[in-house]
């Protein structure tokens, strides 16, 4: 592209620091830092104290769309068979040395069923004597089971069950055992590992991030600090989740997200404004007076500080995104990591300002062999060309042969991003974590005793038009369909119910509930029972439900990148003060999300790295997964974009604006920031990828996808893409179309 000059007019530089409201918030935290320091204090050790309670008050995550047909069929269910329950699960019993035709064994399974039908919230317990033996008891005898059908929300089932595991772990023995099996145990114990996935998960990361901020920052003083922010913006957000839990759902997925997140951006805002505090800290005498520190903290919170406000707003809109998704997990999600932004942003220019401000120059202590410290932190770091050092080195090398650089880089994303040409969606509910678990081992004792779909069977409602009853002639047309539908070798067994002219049906799938053929199961069924005259077939159960998520997610997805995409161009056209900049941004992180995805589909879908990473894949990906990541991804690779650009723009408004002045201030910004990037992109990485310890699969594949892309937009994107697109566009990166550009160049 020919290269111009947009304005012929030198133009006046920017607006100082000190003239901004920021600069003046960080004076005044810096001037009172010792009663915010106290008053932090306290905060921090009330959620701390919080941070218990919220862990007994999560709940299982609702993998559910709102107002579907599973949606309708349960509240049928409620409606016409409610002494039913809401979720059959199954109370397994097995003994290798006897069978159920001992009277000792008899009288346990009598006793245990018993005892769980007398419990609140049961509707009914069916033992294996008093129901259909042929499906009860398995053909050795030596298992048998009873249908436990329980009421309430999915929440409240998941609770229950863990009330009737206790139960049922109460009549186990050396001979016989006794567990619980189906959906909402499995839940409830997925909940729990995910809670210590989480906290595993973070013990791996925090060390090792704090080992490269103490390379990014140069002293081990300097790297405790973001460490302590994050910590303290993370216990913040846990207090904030434990009030929201009072008025909506709090699943154990949101809070392992919230902390995935949190603790990443809380690491990276503090490093970036820690490393612009030292770096103005650095022109100051060695022996910096109280108001030389608190001129660095203003310059700090007014420049470093303004970036991650920036950064973090765009992770929210992104986030927020998801609310479009009528289903529960997805605004979970969206609250989660909204509730973790502001906290990190409400201790990173509140505390953090008020730390650095006690420490001044002490934050230099511990400091690495000066050869290792960044060139900006070192005295007379001011008096250096700040074009100058490897970095710059490198994005002149970049910008002198942009368009083999950028090509190059370019093809490099595409090749990664195109295993999603074959990506396949659909729900693992993590059973395999399970196997340790008590409802893992009854459901194991299930699965290979009786048909896998009878842990979550599908169900079937069929009625008249409007929910009225069915006639004589619809009935039996009804009855022949269930008949007919027995017949599928994909089904074990159809079990009908009929009652005030309504027929209910427990459909027991040969393949496990969370498998891909039981959900095409369900669309088969459905599409079959459309055609059924004068009557009005629903199909609900937790197959049923996984199948309206897909769908509602599958529909959803243009909306949330389109809406996730105009957003964020509308606030980085503010933010940039130019056209090129947001939509260069925006192209260049489609690009890096879609490499991420990629090889997370290759990764978990084809199974490349099994062994290694401790998985069996399942030959595919979740189906939340692209809109999720896409979601937060988006929001956190702008980080980088923000915090880059901002400060190119710094050097750029001080100078003449030319051809030459645009790569002077890429060289410059690319020097000042790309050691702190990077850095901060190796403790994403960490963080993201300690998730790759988890025992449940959602979280392994969350945390490859995030690690990977952050790794891919720090590397590829801001080291080699922008340089070479700010090259290419020269003077036109800060084209702003009048009036939107008026008064712009003094800002």
């Amino acid at each position: 592209m020919a290269q111009q000059t947009i304005h012929s007019d030198k133009p006046a530089t920017a607006r100082p620091p000190e003239q901004r409201l920021a600069y003046r918030w960080g004076v005044a935290v810096a001037h009172y830092r010792r009663p915010i320091a106290v008053l932090w204090l306290l905060v921090i050790v009330a959620c701390a104290i919080a941070y218990p309670k919220l862990d007994g008050r999560l709940e299982a995550a609702e993998f559910h769309a709102d107002n579907v047909e599973s949606t309708r069929a349960g509240e049928l269910l409620a409606a016409h068979y409610p002494d039913l329950g809401a979720e059959e699960l199954a109370l397994v019993f097995y003994s290798a040395q006897r069978t159920v035709d001992d009277a000792q064994y008899r009288a346990l399974i009598e006793r245990a069923v018993e005892d769980v039908g007398d419990v609140a919230g049961v509707r009914i317990a069916l033992g294996p004597f008093q129901g259909d033996q042929k499906s009860q008891i398995s053909a050795s005898r030596h298992a048998a089971l009873a249908i436990i059908g329980i009421d309430g929300d999915i929440p409240t089932r998941a609770a229950l069950s863990a009330e009737l595991q206790e139960l049922a772990g109460h009549h186990s023995g050396d001979e016989v055992t006794v567990g619980l099996a189906g959906f909402s145990p499995g839940l409830r114990d997925l909940m729990e590992i995910e809670v210590a996935d989480s906290s595993r998960a973070e013990a791996v990361g925090l060390p090792v991030a704090f080992v490269l901020l103490i390379v990014a920052l140069g002293t081990v003083v300097a790297a405790l600090v973001p460490v302590a922010v994050a910590l303290s913006g993370l216990l913040l957000a846990f207090g904030g989740l434990f009030l929201i839990s009072h008025v909506m759902s709090t699943s154990s997925l949101m809070l392992a997200v919230a902390t995935m997140i949190g603790t990443g951006i809380g690491l990276d805002y503090a490093m970036f404004v820690a490393s612009r505090f030292r770096e103005e800290l650095a022109k100051q005498p060695p022996s910096a007076s109280p108001a030389a520190i608190a001129h660095a903290c203003g310059v700090a919170v007014a420049t470093a500080g303004k970036t991650i406000v920036a950064s973090g707003l765009i992770v929210m809109i992104s986030l927020c995104s998801l609310m479009v998704v009528r289903a529960p997990v997805f605004r979970g999600i969206a609250v989660g990591v909204v509730v973790a932004v502001i906290a990190t942003l409400t201790v990173a220019l509140t505390l953090l300002p008020a730390l650095l401000a006690l420490l001044g120059p002490r934050v230099n202590r511990g400091a690495l062999p000066a050869r290792w410290q960044p060139l900006e932190t070192r005295a007379g770091a001011d008096a250096v060309d700040p074009a100058t050092g490897r970095w710059a080195r490198w994005s002149r090398t970049v910008m002198a042969r942009p368009a083999l650089f950028g090509i190059a880089a370019t093809l490099v994303l595409l090749l990664a991003a195109a295993p999603l040409a074959g990506v396949r969606y659909g729900v693992d509910m993590g059973t395999a974590a399970l196997s340790e678990t008590d409802s893992g081992k009854a459901g194991a004792i299930a699965t290979d005793n009786f048909a896998p779909g009878l842990l979550a069977p599908i169900t079937l409602i069929a009625t008249g038009p409007d929910d009225t009853a069915l006639s004589a002639d619809a009935a039996g047309q009804v009855q022949t369909f269930l008949t007919e539908l027995g017949h599928d070798e994909r089904i074990d067994r159809v079990l009908p119910f009929q009652r005030d002219g309504r027929i209910f049906a427990t459909v027991i799938a040969e393949t496990p509930f969370d498998s891909p053929e039981a959900t095409a199961l369900v669309g088969d069924i459905r599409a079959d029972a459309a055609g059924l005259p004068d009557s009005q077939v629903v199909v609900g159960g937790v197959t049923a439900e996984f199948a309206d998520m897909s769908d509602e997610i599958t529909r959803k997805l243009p909306l949330v990148v389109a809406l996730v995409l105009c957003c964020s161009f509308v606030f980085l056209v503010a933010a940039f003060r130019s056209i090129v900049l947001p939509v260069k941004a925006i192209v260049m992180n489609l690009l890096a999300t879609g490499a991420a995805l990629g090889i997370t589909v290759a990764v978990f879908q084809w199974g490349i790295g099994e062994s290694l990473l401790g998985f069996q894949s399942t030959g595919f990906i979740q189906v939340f997964l692209p809109i999720m990541v896409f979601a937060m991804l988006f929001g956190l690779s702008m980080d980088y974009e923000v915090f880059l650009i901002r400060r190119i723009k710094e050097f750029w408004e001080d100078s003449p604006r030319t051809a030459a002045d645009n790569e002077h201030a890429v060289a410059a910004g690319l020097q000042h920031t790309a050691r702190p990037i990077s850095a901060a992109a190796a403790i994403m990485v960490v963080i993201f990828g300690s998730f790759l310890t988890a025992s449940v699969l959602e979280l392994k594949q969350i945390g490859l996808a995030l690690a990977v892309a952050v790794a891919i937009d720090a590397a590829l994107v801001r080291l080699i893409l922008v340089p070479a697109l700010m090259k290419l566009f020269g003077t036109w990166n800060w084209w702003l179309p009048t009036p939107l550009g008026e008064g712009s160049r003094n800002r």
